[in-house]
């Protein structure tokens, strides 16, 4: 579903230009789901905006279902395969726009009719019921924003999504809840899922491979099997593993 291959990514021109990545390479298969950890400034979110088109400074290989991408992303089709779900559901919703207004603008950039229908369907496939259609952002619970930015991914009918610590801004029980329902959603719908988290309790709940990144590179791809039992090659992996603990 996903090929990155001697991806760099950059910021400004020189002598002010940094270099956020660096070489960066993984592979991820339909279906999966893959992580991508490191420290704040690791460059981990970086990849994730350069995949979703959000950053035009790259270079590189950035393959999705088979296709090369290239650029800006013009092509409304790339939208009906790639989404992302942004950090914090606070910022992420338009403060005067209605739930109705959130799901029924995504649904007709991408071209779908029967708009009733499938916001209905949305708001059950996250966990929300009817009741909370026509409500505000203000109206909502943290957990509640998020799964309706998780519903504003899925109107596009996505195979890849790409989550930006889709929980961090959320209290560690509504954590829990958001994660479970990201699982499921996985399974239902077949999705490949690549998540970026801080967290390595997170990834190790949601993700069957990771990339551990430090200071702009991969360092290291391992299982989420070897996570748990700890057993990283490198030094820096065993530091974050041991931090986690």
């Amino acid at each position: 579903m996903l090929n990155v291959s001697d991806l760099d990514v950059w910021f400004g021109d020189p002598p002010d230009r940094v270099d956020a990545v660096r070489g960066a390479a993984f592979s991820v298969a339909q279906g999966e789901s893959f992580g991508l950890v490191g420290e704040s400034g690791s460059g981990k979110s970086t990849i994730l905006r350069a995949i979703a088109g959000l950053i035009d400074s790259w270079s590189g290989q950035i393959e999705v279902d088979g296709r090369q991408i290239e650029g800006a992303r013009r092509d409304r089709g790339f939208y009906k395969t790639v989404q992302m779900v942004f950090q914090d559901p606070y910022a992420s919703l338009h403060p005067r726009h209605s739930v109705d207004a959130v799901l029924s603008e995504a649904l007709r950039l991408q071209g779908m009719g029967d708009i009733d229908r499938r916001i209905t369907r949305l708001l059950e496939d996250v966990g929300l019921g009817k009741g909370f259609r026509f409500r505000y952002p203000h109206q909502l619970s943290g957990g509640q924003r998020q799964r309706v930015a998780i519903a504003r991914a899925l109107a596009a009918e996505p195979r890849l999504l790409l989550l930006d610590e889709p929980t961090s801004a959320l209290d560690v029980s509504v954590q829990a809840e958001i994660l479970n329902l990201l699982k499921e959603l996985r399974e239902e719908h077949g999705l490949t899922y690549v998540m970026v988290s801080h967290d390595l309790a997170v990834v190790g709940h949601i993700c069957d491979r990771l990339a551990v990144m430090q200071q702009g590179e991969i360092v290291e791809i391992m299982s989420v099997d070897a996570l748990r039992r700890g057993a990283g090659e490198q030094d820096y992996t065993r530091h974050l593993i041991a931090a986690s603990q």
